[in-house]
């Protein structure tokens, strides 16, 4: 009997020593509360990281004062389809159903997608486009600028895929990507009793095959002066080229600034190529900054894709 209780005594205290070692190692494991608040701080400083990445970065560019044309004519006018500032600007455009197809982000590169093809064109030529054109004044397509008042535009932008022309001896179809269009003012519009306000490009910047080209309007006849110089055909202004570089299918900056009888062009930081001559002097048209894709072709499958980065003007 005594033996019995001896070894019952002595199992209790073996018992309770091991739970005196137990009780003291999880005392040891347990965190103490500086631990605990830094992980908790890792834990936010992750998910900011997490929540910043997942943050899209749209391209930077205010349509305040830019309308965009598209290749369709959806709502059956007769015209391509126009979109104005108050329906593009604060990322409108992300909600238009018809402008999705042909303008749109690509968050990868942080770019707005600019896509056409051949389709609906304007009534002065055969070209579709997805572009932007510049309105100084929302409210009024007629108010525009003179080179005396001048203006430039500055972009980052490429042309990432452009269809192949089998047509000719050029590898890829051509697209216009920025453009200073004239316009006949309304003040010439009453004197003349004009039908259409349509003028010339003064500016046209080109991608060819990789290459940049700049095409300005000059007089054929330097002598040219008077109401004849709003003559619009072939037989009063024609196209001096200018190749400027090579920038393939990679992002490139472009710069367009325009005064008083003299425009300046660069491209990335190459030296600025002048024009400056009377036929500049004599330009009659206002003007207006124009920025996207304009494929030069009707060929069937043609398609282009220009992307731009930013883009700004100032007066």
């Amino acid at each position: 009997m005594r033996l019995t209780i001896k070894t019952d005594s002595s199992r209790l205290v073996f018992f309770l020593f091991l739970l005196v070692i137990v009780g003291c190692s999880s005392e040891n494991e347990t965190p103490n509360d500086v631990d605990v608040l830094d992980e908790v701080v890792e834990n936010e400083e992750e998910e900011e990281e997490e929540e910043q990445e997942e943050t899209p970065v749209y391209a930077d560019i205010d349509f305040s004062n830019w309308k965009v044309t598209l290749p369709i004519d959806a709502n059956n006018n007769g015209s391509p389809d126009e979109y104005q500032p108050d329906e593009l600007m604060n990322f409108g455009y992300q909600t238009l159903e018809p402008v999705q197809p042909f303008m749109y982000d690509d968050t990868i590169d942080s770019s707005l997608v600019f896509y056409t093809y051949p389709d609906v064109s304007t009534t002065n030529s055969s070209y579709s486009r997805t572009e932007l054109r510049e309105l100084i004044n929302p409210d009024n397509a007629r108010e525009n600028w003179t080179l005396l008042e001048g203006g430039e535009m500055i972009g980052r932008l490429k042309v990432s895929e452009v269809s192949q022309n089998n047509q000719s001896s050029d590898d890829y179809h051509k697209v216009i990507v920025m453009q200073i269009h004239g316009i006949i003012s309304e003040e010439d519009m009453d004197i003349h009793g004009f039908s259409s306000n349509n003028g010339p490009p003064l500016i046209k910047i080109y991608w060819k095959d990789g290459y940049v080209w700049s095409h300005k309007k000059s007089l054929i006849d330097e002598d040219t002066d008077g109401d004849d110089l709003l003559e619009t055909s072939n037989n009063t202004w024609y196209d001096i080229k200018v190749n400027l570089g090579y920038v393939g299918f990679d992002a490139f900056d472009f710069r367009i600034s325009a005064t008083d009888a003299r425009i300046e062009i660069q491209l990335n930081n190459e030296t600025p190529y002048v024009y400056q001559d009377i036929s500049l002097d004599k330009w009659p048209y206002e003007n207006y900054f124009k920025a996207g894709n304009y494929l030069t072709s009707t060929d069937e499958n043609a398609f282009s894709y220009v992307k731009y980065y930013n883009l700004t003007i100032t007066h």
